[in-house]
């Protein structure tokens, strides 16, 4: 069974979050994308862990998957997760970095957080910032539950990400040493894709994971990893899978296993090559915040070939340049660009329906009432989101949508669009239209 996982969101008690992240409404809003698994979010933090003890019930006795009590079905699961930062002193350099966590089930994460409850601030922020070294808190997990999963965030942006060029790590050993064995996934972030990945040898043992990192409802399901999974889903599941890389098998490999099932065993292993990661959904990463290198008090922003021609320098006031996710990737990649390991994990880039519908009608806020209404009228009449981004027969729907919505979806799935790259800290910038809601003439990424 298909099941889109968004595995990194926040909570309303995290910085910069939106008060609208409500279980409830978390829940309502992966019904509309299309999500089915989701992360709880923030579950350190005290006020939002008692939350998700008073709202939330296991979907079966030790699945460690949970879904809202007042819910009638369990097609909305949640899974345990928070991020925390670390910043540290090591080897008199400061380190920082995010973590992406994720928990076995409700008695696990408790345990953490009275562990941490006792040392640390964890009601100062959903993100708690943890005077930690990784590996050390490597193993402060594992020594509660064995199937705790970490694994780095958004490992290229610059501040707090294993690769950042702010963050003081150049390796994935550099940062978690002797406890390197125990990490199994990293996380793309918004200004990275996994081909940018696939560049960086080092990354190969590692499943790629992508999540939104939703600061409010509206972001849940913008980036996503699909897997296929058998009932009954488990938590369990979703780790083996996340630890041993595995990918569904070749359909011709299942269909010559079905032809000589003979037996239940041969069955069971049947059942599991239909199990594993499937693709994942991405964010276009030049339009993520960190893509580019640039300087944002100084409205300047650059490819990383300009960078080295300015010295890293902002050419408006001499100060140095935030250097980017793309930057980053070139100096430490050991492989060409349109490299493409052997059986790595597709993906798809998509941009979301809201903002599609906003660009093709000329609204200038996705947030508007029209924006909403129609969004609404295409899930209720079409299926959810990523069905009707993906999936949906545009050309049966011709006279039920507006001409200039579908022509957007189409140039999606084309990649026929226009984007200013993001820089330090500024979203990049997607066209769909010309100002005369013609597309353009040929494809472009900036």
């Amino acid at each position: 069974m298909k099941q889109v996982l968004d595995l990194h969101i926040h909570s309303p008690y995290s910085r910069a979050c939106s008060p609208q992240l409500t279980l409830a409404n978390i829940d309502k809003t992966c019904r509309e994308k299309g999500v089915n698994i989701i992360a709880t979010g923030d579950f350190t933090y005290p006020d939002w862990f008692r939350a998700i003890n008073q709202e939330l019930e296991e979907t079966f006795a030790g699945s460690g998957l949970y879904k809202l009590k007042s819910a009638t079905d369990d097609l909305v699961k949640f899974i345990f997760s928070t991020e925390v930062a670390l910043i540290y002193k090591d080897n008199e350099k400061t380190r920082r970095i995010h973590l992406v966590i994720h928990a076995p089930n409700l008695k696990a994460a408790r345990e953490l957080n009275n562990l941490l409850d006792k040392k640390y601030n964890i009601r100062s922020d959903g993100r708690p910032i943890l005077g930690i070294k990784a590996p050390d808190f490597v193993r402060l997990l594992l020594n509660i539950h064995p199937q705790f999963l970490i694994y780095p965030a958004h490992i290229w942006t610059p501040w707090f990400a294993v690769f950042g060029s702010k963050s003081g790590f150049d390796t994935l050993e550099e940062c978690f040493k002797e406890e390197t064995k125990n990490i199994f996934a990293y996380e793309t972030g918004l200004s990275s894709d996994p081909a940018m990945n696939w560049r960086l040898s080092a990354l190969d043992k590692l499943t790629v994971l992508s999540s939104s990192d939703a600061h409010s409802p509206i972001n849940i399901g913008r980036e996503a990893t699909v897997m296929n999974l058998l009932e009954p889903i488990t938590y369990e599941q979703i780790y083996e899978i996340i630890k041993e890389k595995k990918q569904i098998a070749e359909r011709e490999s299942i269909d010559a296993m079905e032809q000589g099932l003979v037996d239940t065993m041969k069955q069971g292993l049947v059942d599991a090559a239909k199990q594993g990661l499937a693709y994942t959904i991405e964010f276009y990463p030049e339009e993520g915040m960190y893509h580019f290198d640039g300087h944002r008090d100084c409205n300047f922003s650059c490819a990383p070939q300009e960078s080295k021609k300015l010295n890293n320098l902002c050419p408006v006031c001499q100060k140095p340049l935030v250097i980017g996710v793309l930057n980053r990737v070139e100096s430490l990649a050991d492989r060409p660009e349109g490299y493409k390991p052997q059986k790595a994990v597709p993906f798809k880039k998509l941009i979301e329906l809201d903002k599609i519908i906003k660009e093709a009608l000329g609204i200038k806020s996705r947030g508007a009432l029209k924006v909403r209404q129609e969004y609404e009228r295409l899930i209720r009449d079409f299926g959810n989101e990523l069905h009707i981004l993906l999936n949906l027969d545009l050309e049966s729907v011709k006279k039920e949508i507006d001409a200039r919505i579908i022509l957007g979806i189409e140039k999606t799935r084309n990649q026929d669009l226009l984007i200013t790259p993001g820089f330090d800290g500024q979203y990049g910038e997607i066209k769909l239209f010309n100002n005369e809601n013609r597309p353009f003439a040929t494809k472009s990424l900036w």
